[in-house]
């Protein structure tokens, strides 16, 4: 039986996303973390599903300053309409040398009640960004208007962010570490081979800080170690 979305949030709270991309590469998923972004805030997990935003270059006749004013702008409409819960993500094209977003835009998703901004560009405002709860990511800090170098095409569509493909409603999962993309049916699944590796890895640590070789305890080769780590997580009601 599925969780519901309420528990499986509580799960994915709870799990690195080195232990995801572990469980996802038994399932045959190699490219599910995105490259070369960093947190700006660290703190507590990222728990949300994708509501995207992709740019594509600007060109001079299209991307001044006055296109702000539209409210069918892309990026302004996105962010007014990105749904409570969701991560907003922003298909930058890797390019950094002009702002995804800002402070400002970023404020209103966390009002709004958003997950988290991703982008695999960079922010402008990082300070304050940085100072924010609502978790960030970026590859790194970039001034200049979105409008020098990015022209916002469409919302709430497939797009790629730092080499993976995002889908709308896609569960992604961020960490001090970095950002991972569960493909939504099978995130139910993930979550629950993640919480139990989970628990399994802290056994594992404790061992190990406790002097134990990782042979036969890591993998669990040894049969004494299955024995050991029932006892562990009696113990630890785990």
């Amino acid at each position: 039986m599925k969780e519901t979305d309420a528990e499986l949030h509580e799960i994915l709270m709870k799990v690195s996303t080195a232990t995801l991309t572990t469980a996802m590469f038994k399932r045959g998923f190699k490219n599910i973390y995105i490259q070369n972004i960093h947190r700006m805030n660290p703190g507590p997990n990222m728990v949300g599903y994708a509501y995207t935003l992709r740019y594509i270059p600007a060109r001079e006749d299209l991307d001044g300053l006055e296109t702000f004013a539209d409210p069918q702008n892309p990026q302004r409409k996105g962010v007014e309409e990105c749904p409570e819960g969701a991560v907003f993500v922003i298909d930058s094209r890797g390019d950094a040398s002009a702002a995804s977003a800002g402070g400002i835009l970023a404020t209103r998703l966390s009002v709004l009640g958003c997950a988290g901004i991703v982008t695999d560009g960079g922010f402008r405002d990082a300070p304050e960004i940085s100072r924010m709860s609502m978790p960030a990511y970026h590859k790194q800090p970039s001034a200049p208007t979105n409008l020098t170098k990015h022209h916002a095409i469409g919302i709430n569509e497939p797009i790629a962010c730092g080499g993976v493909s995002v889908f709308p409603g896609d569960i992604l999962v961020g960490d001090n570490e970095g950002v991972v993309v569960l493909p939504k049916h099978i995130a139910h699944e993930v979550a629950n081979e993640a919480i139990e590796m989970t628990a399994f890895e802290d056994f594992v640590l404790e061992r190990v800080q406790a002097g134990a070789s990782t042979f036969g305890l890591y993998p669990p080769t040894d049969p004494a170690t299955k024995d050991l780590y029932s006892a562990w997580r009696e113990k630890n009601n785990r």
